[in-house]
């Protein structure tokens, strides 16, 4: 090897050390698996903005700041997040705490912190940092968890969820709530008590409805019969449908669907954007799109299952569960199998907050995976 003479060699082959370096704590299968869903999404959102070239600038620009915390946190040892948990959450309650009071409001609701140079999303925040203290919180305790430990994780999930629905932000209440208790059932829960929670949960759903906004209310009823509305509430699930319907096996091709260029179906570059892929990709687009979030979710799995600890494991679970749960209940929503709950479509939907988190989510699933195998040679 040449020797190193100069200054700005020595850079250079610092420069090259530190990606080397940073290289070994990416896994490359599950970044080429993200690689691809989003250059999907940038051309079904080119064809649902109506050819906007300015929202997939934006767009890239999330993804690739994105990007960019996945790889810092892909770094990040797990220990190092371990000792992160308890204080995450605590700044995260915090954060939702100052939202009811000095939150702005977009949309009806009062969701962000504007901190001058970007806008916070504290729910969001929220879904990394609940998975991980309770990941934490169930370390070192006898699994399966005994009853005082389920009722003290129960109050972790349902205070956030609680301020959350508050906001309001039901599909972000609720993917909280799903997350949270995806890791209790990876901890061990035993299936009775998992049916004793359903049967409580039942149990509790006229409570449940006598709390709920007016809106939420309408939302549940128009799931049940959209065509008792059709020109207000069900509006949204009916034109959706039609979309999915009209794709046919091989859609009508890209930049050809009808309903979202000629504005019949709302919110067609953020919640409805399934809708969209459906029409101009069809059956099959849809199913290959579907395919490649199931891969990604395999391989979270999989890095799950070879977890080193019960901390990592149950983080990397929970997370993967997470980005499952969200195209879930999103193709659930736009097929009208579910409620319309708001919830965007994980990497596709236009917006910058998900975006963010999911990559998030992912730099630490590639860093429980990477230094595991670092820790094994």
């Amino acid at each position: 090897m040449k020797p190193i003479k100069t200054k700005q060699e020595y850079n250079i082959y610092n420069l090259g050390n530190r990606i080397l370096t940073s290289y070994r704590f990416i896994d490359i299968t599950l970044l080429c698996l993200l690689t691809i869903i989003c250059i999907f999404g940038l051309f079904i959102l080119y064809s649902a903005s109506n050819q906007n070239l300015h929202m997939v600038e934006q767009q890239s620009v999330r993804f690739i700041l994105g990007i960019m915390i996945m790889f810092a946190l892909a770094q990040v040892p797990p220990d190092k997040l371990r000792t992160w948990a308890i204080w995450l959450f605590i700044l995260a309650v915090f954060s939702l705490l100052v939202v009811l009071v000095l939150g702005h409001i977009g949309k009806g609701a009062k969701r962000w912190l504007n901190l001058g140079f970007f806008r916070l999303q504290p729910s969001e925040l929220m879904l990394v940092a609940l998975p991980m203290v309770l990941a934490w919180y169930f370390e070192n305790k006898i699994l399966p968890p005994k009853a005082i430990y389920l009722i003290l994780a129960s109050i972790m999930i349902l205070i956030p969820a609680a301020l959350i629905a508050k906001q309001p932000d039901l599909g972000t209440a609720v993917l909280l709530v799903v997350t949270g208790s995806s890791v209790i059932l990876l901890a061990g829960l035993r299936w009775r008590v998992v049916m004793s929670l359903v049967g409580l949960f039942i149990a509790s759903a006229p409570l449940i409805w006598h709390y709920m906004r007016n809106y939420q209310k309408a939302r549940v009823l128009t799931f049940l019969n959209p065509e008792s509305d059709p020109l207000g509430r069900g509006y949204h699930i009916i034109q959706s449908k039609i979309a999915i319907g009209s794709g046919g096996l091989l859609g009508k091709g890209w930049l050809h669907g009808t309903q979202s260029h000629l504005q019949f179906l709302p919110e067609h570059a953020t919640d409805f954007i399934f809708s969209v892929c459906s029409e101009e990709f069809g059956f099959i687009g849809c199913l290959l799109l579907i395919l490649l979030y199931f891969l990604i979710i395999l391989r979270a799995f999989y890095i799950a299952y070879h977890a080193q600890n019960t901390f990592t494991r149950l983080l990397a679970g929970s997370l993967g569960l997470m980005f499952f749960f969200s195209f879930f209940i999103n193709i659930g929503m736009v097929t009208g199998l579910l409620p319309v709950v708001g919830l965007p479509l994980p990497l596709i939907s236009y917006g910058g907050s998900s975006i963010v988190t999911f990559f998030a989510s992912f730099g630490i699933i590639m860093s429980i995976h990477t230094h595991r195998k670092l820790v094994s040679h």
